[in-house]
């Protein structure tokens, strides 16, 4: 039996671990995510992952387990955009993107502690953002949603529904790709056990179906 730690108190990366179908328990990494900061973001993200979990990993005993760790962040024009200190940056970095075209990297790692074996990815889309009103920011950022939340925005987010177009996995764009995690599993020889049809529906928001490679690329390998 495959036990799964998930390193991360986001829900949104709890429902979507859901889907492979696997036992897994939660365990919040606190560090120091500051104390990472290499320049470019997909090595970023990637590095804050494996900080998560080593952290989690020091601290487990029992070594039938498989950590997963993940980190997300907004890039626009190289520069990255974290979580927002406030209601203030919330605004200036939704404005900031309004319109535009961003890039969304999500990285991840995989720590099977009975081995050592560890698995490495990094997942890159590239998102626009409709041309959303003040009024419309303004009520967003009240509501709360973009505090805890890479470039102040959720694309799921059934009212706002501030994503227009998107190139690449819609979960990485959520905080992990489930598609490309059922990838790295099969390096750790862990069969996928999830459900297909459910993996799909998850890159599905308010009626629009955004399409993932990496589903379809799976799908083929299947």
């Amino acid at each position: 039996m495959v036990d799964f730690i998930l390193a991360s108190q986001s829900p949104r990366r709890q429902s979507l671990i859901k889907l492979l179908n696997y036992p897994f328990s939660v365990l919040v990494a606190n560090v120091d995510e500051s104390l990472i900061t290499h320049p470019d973001p997909k090595l970023n993200v990637v590095k804050t992952a494996v900080f998560k979990a080593t952290t989690i990993a020091q601290q487990i005993r029992s070594k039938n387990k498989i950590i997963i760790a993940a980190d997300t962040t907004v890039a626009l024009a190289g520069r990255m955009l974290g979580k927002p200190r406030d209601a203030e940056d919330a605004t200036t970095m939704l404005k900031a993107l309004r319109n535009q075209d961003h890039d969304v990297h999500t990285g991840f790692v995989l720590l099977n502690l009975q081995n050592g074996q560890q698995v490495e990815k990094v997942t890159t889309a590239v998102v626009t953002m409709r041309n959303y009103t003040n009024r419309e920011i303004a009520d967003y950022v009240a509501s709360g949603d973009p505090m805890d939340k890479a470039g102040s925005y959720a694309i799921q987010h059934p009212i706002f529904k501030p994503v227009v177009q998107l190139n690449g996995c819609y979960t990485a764009v959520m905080g992990l790709s489930i598609c490309d995690l059922i990838l790295a599993l099969d390096e750790l020889n862990v069969p996928c056990q999830a459900n297909l049809t459910a993996v799909r529906q998850s890159h599905q928001v308010a009626n629009t179906y955004f399409p993932c490679p990496i589903y379809e690329k799976y799908i083929s390998l299947a």
